[in-house]
């Protein structure tokens, strides 16, 4: 619509409904279209206008290219709801896709593949294959997109037509945009799906190379991402794709850039040249930099994308560290990034300039910023051995500045360069006793009280700080008490006096007879214990050498790291979590569709229909889905560790029996409990369980047909649950003969299928088969 248009949202007519079927109705064409706008702009609002669905449709039959669309627009917002007439737009649908225009066409198999019907689906089969083959690149890009959300809907349908071997002969496409449409697409389905559907073999790669240059942005994120998966023969390869690639780190779009980094960060690894490599950091960072002149949420993007790649190539950005300086208007979030990565960046080089900004930091009103700037001085003097002096003075002149945030946070991470360089810097012990009175926050009270004990053969009157302590010990959260229980122990071990003898007595009857928290009380027996029964024992314990604690600024592990720079530009990356711990896509095995069943969502079951499996052992029928992808292991990689117990299989009452990777998931077994007894069953006898193996939840189910006929095609049904759990694959048991039983294993997939409500254990299935139509419902 237009911007004049906004005429037909406002309307004060009453029966509008009647007036438009009216309209809609008219011989007049202007007036029919001035009649469709305003059902779009009613349904634009939220009214209901699916009523108009006949009218609207009658409209479709136009030359006038906006009121197609706007009729398009319509069908596919209520197709859903109205399935039986959406079959009405079929026969226009596909007259349309041979219409000399090739947007119409285009326009056509785009709408067809948007309207999530089961029963449109088999009509746009067609006309899909024929866009794929289309003379016009604009029609043919289109038809590769409806191919990914053809499948989605209908895996099986796709590759029973051979669209997949289509989409595949599109990457040969002399247009480069049907060249991205296509890999887009492939990609889509490959996520969706357990098997390798889209490899990228050399011979592809110089088609996708060379369409890079070519195609849009958006082409090239999808073309790059796809090239991040294929890994290099050889270094000289290696190098081919990253020379290719290179010339994208100068494009505008950040997206762009970002896949074009990664690419070339992952190649690097074959890479054997050091001189290559050296020239690669090089050309990396100024567009890195570049990203950081952008819009705030851009920049804090870039920023944890840039955390990233610093931790495993620190020399990109080596010589950068100024863009990094904090600006007044950055906001809070891209200010915390910035100084994480200048504590990666800090060196003996660039210490001081670092330390300036830091301190200036330091003295901001935000009180959060000025808290993560003072920790940031004490982690870079742990970091940076030959800079903790002058890290120390730094802390020591803010301590003075007497902010009482600044000064909890000084000490707290004093306590950590104390751990760091133990017996150098103690001197400073009595500059932080003065600021005792001042604390208030328990980290802050842990830690001076952590320095008192551990330097108590120092402090002359260590006793009578501790003390000062003491009289609030109830009152402490468990943090402070663990800590001053340790350092009244140190105290006693390092100064057997009077004084130390009393408070131990005092600490020792608080922390075991005045306390509910089993941690400080636990800790006060032993402490009791051992200086009852053996005072040396107790300094060997107590005043034992501690280890050096080490630079904590590259926190991530390096497996981990690995997989988040395969990630970058994704939300895997900014985040700095596997995409598996926060994306639940479960890759099922394409089922068979049955128009009876189709809309499972409304009824609340999920719904797995049964398959042959002539000559398949029960164990082939246990599939890889699960609630989060699941990557299929290399040939020749270690097993995976041994499965744990969980609470879902607590609740639900499952076998905790862990069984071992390598042993094959048996289908025979003791007994199952009967579900649905022969006399209900009309002959048939249905047994089942829940049960887990391999860390996988199953539903072991077992079949016996007591009829006089041959029982076939078994379908299931998981009502909605507490648990989600809905099947992960097809049921697969073969056609049963009068007489004869079957057993098998079905994967479940947990948190897909909830039901909301009051947690309930019960789990509600249906089964029927081709013989009894009608459905078995039993209880779990």
């Amino acid at each position: 619509m237009s911007g004049h248009d906004s005429k037909y949202f406002s309307t004060t007519k009453k029966g509008e409904i009647p007036e438009l079927k009216e309209e809609l109705n008219s011989q007049y064409k202007d007036k029919r279209k001035d009649a469709v706008k305003k059902v779009i702009a009613a349904m634009t609002v939220g009214k209901d206008v699916s009523s108009l669905f006949t009218d609207v449709v009658n409209c479709m039959q136009t030359e006038n290219l906006e009121l197609k669309k706007l009729v398009y627009l319509y069908l596919i917002n209520y197709a859903k709801s109205q399935p039986d007439l959406a079959i009405l737009a079929v026969n226009t649908f596909v007259k349309d896709s041979q219409d000399p225009n090739p947007l119409i066409r285009a326009l056509a198999v785009r709408t067809m593949g948007c309207i999530r019907v089961d029963k449109i689906t088999e009509y746009l089969c067609d006309p899909l294959q024929r866009c794929l083959k289309d003379d016009d690149p604009y029609v043919r890009k289109t038809a590769a997109i409806c191919v990914a959300k053809l499948y989605d809907i209908n895996a099986e349908l796709v590759e029973d037509r051979g669209f997949l071997e289509a989409l595949k002969d599109l990457i040969s496409d002399n247009n480069p945009m049907v060249v991205a449409n296509a890999v887009a697409a492939l990609a889509e389905i490959q996520d969706s799906s357990v098997r390798p559907i889209f490899e990228i073999t050399s011979h592809t790669l110089s088609k996708l190379l060379t369409a890079l240059n070519e195609c849009t942005e958006w082409g090239q994120v999808f073309i790059l991402d796809s090239l991040s998966r294929y890994k290099a023969a050889d270094a000289r390869e290696a190098e081919n794709i990253v020379e290719r690639v290179t010339p994208r780190l100068q494009h505008a779009n950040c997206a762009v850039v970002l896949s074009a980094v990664k690419i070339i960060l992952l190649q690097m690894e074959l890479i054997t040249s050091t001189d290559v490599v050296r020239n690669l950091c090089k050309k990396m960072a100024p567009p890195l930099v570049t990203l950081l002149s952008a819009e705030p949420e851009i920049q804090y993007v870039a920023l944890r994308n840039i955390n990233l790649i610093v931790q495993k190539r620190p020399t990109i950005l080596a010589h950068e560290i100024k863009v990094f300086f904090c600006k007044y208007n950055d906001p809070i979030y891209v200010k915390m990034e910035k100084l994480e990565i200048m504590i990666k960046l800090a060196s003996d080089r660039n210490i001081d300039q670092v330390l300036l900004e830091f301190k200036e930091y330091a003295t901001e009103v935000d009180v959060d910023f000025v808290r993560k700037a003072v920790r940031a001085i004490g982690r870079c003097a742990i970091k940076l051995e030959r800079a903790a002096e002058r890290c120390i003075s730094v802390l020591l002149e803010l301590i003075k500045i007497k902010v009482n945030y600044v000064v909890q946070e000084a000490i707290i991470v004093i306590k950590d360069i104390f751990r760091r360089y133990p017996n150098t810097y103690e001197s400073i012990i009595a500059t932080l006793c003065e600021s005792l009175d001042t604390l208030d926050e328990p980290e802050a009270k842990a830690s001076m009280i952590w320095i008192i004990g551990e330097y108590a053969e120092r402090i002359d009157n260590a006793d009578e700080l501790l003390e000062s302590f003491l009289e609030t010990f109830p009152e402490e959260p468990a943090l402070v008490q663990l800590q001053l229980l340790t350092a009244t122990v140190k105290l006693f071990l390092k100064k057997p006096t009077e004084g130390p003898q009393q408070m131990i007595q005092a600490v020792l009857n608080n922390a075991t007879v005045e306390t509910d928290n089993p941690d400080l009380r636990d800790r006060a027996y032993i402490y009791w214990r051992l200086l009852s029964t053996d005072p040396e024992a107790a300094k060997d314990v107590v005043l034992a050498e501690k280890p050096v604690i080490s630079d904590d600024s590259n926190q991530l592990d390096s497996s981990l790291l690995d997989e988040l720079l395969a990630n970058i530009s994704t939300l895997s990356s900014v985040y700095h979590k596997p995409p598996e711990s926060f994306v639940s896509r479960v890759k099922a095995a394409p089922r068979a569709d049955d128009e009876e069943f189709a809309d499972t969502a409304e009824t609340g079951y999920s719904e797995s229909p049964s398959q042959g499996v002539d000559g398949a052992s029960p164990s082939s029928s246990v599939g890889t889905s699960s609630n989060v992808p699941v990557k299929q292991p290399a040939a020749g990689s270690p097993p995976a560790p041994a499965a744990m117990p969980d609470l879902l299989g607590d609740l639900m009452g499952m076998d905790n029996a862990i069984v071992p990777v390598d042993e094959p998931a048996a289908t025979s077994g003791p007994p199952l409990p009967v579900l649905l007894p022969s006399t209900t069953g009309q002959g048939l006898q249905i047994s089942a369980q829940l049960t887990r193996r391999d860390g996988q939840i199953y539903y072991d189910i077992s079949f016996e047909n007591g009829t006089q006929g041959v029982l076939d095609g078994f379908m299931i049904q998981f009502n909605k649950n507490t648990f989600g759990l809905a099947a992960g694959e097809a049921l697969k048991v073969p056609p049963l003969q009068p007489g004869a039983s079957a057993r098998t294993l079905l994967q479940m997939v947990p948190f897909q299928n909830i039901s909301p409500g009051a947690p309930n254990s019960l789990l509600q299935v249906a089964v029927k088969n081709n013989q009894q139509p009608q459905w078995w419902v039993f209880l779990v």
